[in-house]
């Protein structure tokens, strides 16, 4: 069963889809995509996480992404704290979510790092992929040579397909990157005040950050589960879906006798 629609968040109205039906408890698991991301892109990814797992999973797409409002303006250095403190607790309310487990991809996995800091009791895990937990010359670099390469590519092209405004989404994510305020970004604070288990993925050839990134996750909260994959680049739901299913489904604890779940992570 897969349910469509739109909530309103921060200001803006937000496409999502959750496949399996709402439970009355309240509990989820919430997807939030990558800087270029939106529901779509995370293709068969939700369906299979919903059958390892059995909880509802819910996917939306950020301001200026997929089918949600269009970005009007620039983002400010500080967008992703902004999603983690206002426009996702609002679409969590709105679909009557209150014990997610929150499931992010890169930019999204940041975000979710940051929800769970500053709001210590409402995520019962976080399974960050990817994260960025502070700005790494490989990711600028990266990022700057396709932008360089944007207008004469077929990237817009391939972007259209999966948002409403190409170019705004595409340059909402790339600018600010590569500004100046952003080379200052840092979330150790927030993955520091963090209370809820934590699942870091990383691949080893990830062309947008290094191991460093979880590793620091590691050591700001021990305890924290960190899976390297060899040979995955920056989606390692995407280039490794079986492994990354697995292991998500396994850390939440969905698939194993009960006494051995978490408590933070049985059902309330």
């Amino acid at each position: 069963m897969i349910a469509t629609g739109f909530v309103d968040a921060a200001g803006h109205r937000l496409e999502f889809a959750r496949h399996g039906a709402a439970r009355a408890d309240g509990r989820a698991m919430v997807l939030l995509h990558e800087g270029l991301g939106c529901i779509a892109l995370w293709r068969d990814f939700p369906q299979r996480l919903h059958a390892a797992c059995g909880l509802p999973v819910v996917a939306y797409s950020r301001h200026g992404y997929g089918g949600s409002d269009i970005l009007e303006a620039p983002r400010r250095a500080d967008f992703m704290h902004d999603e983690a403190t206002q426009a996702l607790p609002q679409v969590l309310s709105a679909l009557g979510i209150h014990h997610p487990v929150l499931v992010g991809h890169s930019d999204g996995a940041t975000i979710a790092l940051v929800h769970a800091g500053r709001f210590p009791g409402v995520a019962t895990a976080v399974v960050a992929m990817a994260p960025h937990l502070f700005v790494e010359p490989v990711c600028t670099e990266a990022i700057a040579a396709i932008s360089q390469r944007f207008p004469d590519s077929d990237l817009p092209r391939r972007l259209a397909r999966y948002h409403a405004d190409a170019e705004r989404t595409f340059r909402g994510w790339a600018d600010v990157w590569l500004s100046e305020p952003f080379s200052h970004f840092d979330i150790e604070p927030e993955v520091a005040a963090s209370r809820c288990p934590i699942l870091a993925i990383q691949g080893t050839d990830d062309e947008y950050g290094t191991l460093r990134q979880v590793q620091r996750i590691a050591e700001l909260r021990p305890g924290t589960a960190v899976r390297v994959l060899e040979g995955c680049r920056h989606s390692p739901h995407l280039d490794r879906p079986d492994e990354v299913v697995e292991a998500i489904a396994d850390f939440v604890g969905l698939r194993v006798d009960p006494d051995r779940v978490p408590s933070a992570l049985r059902s309330t």
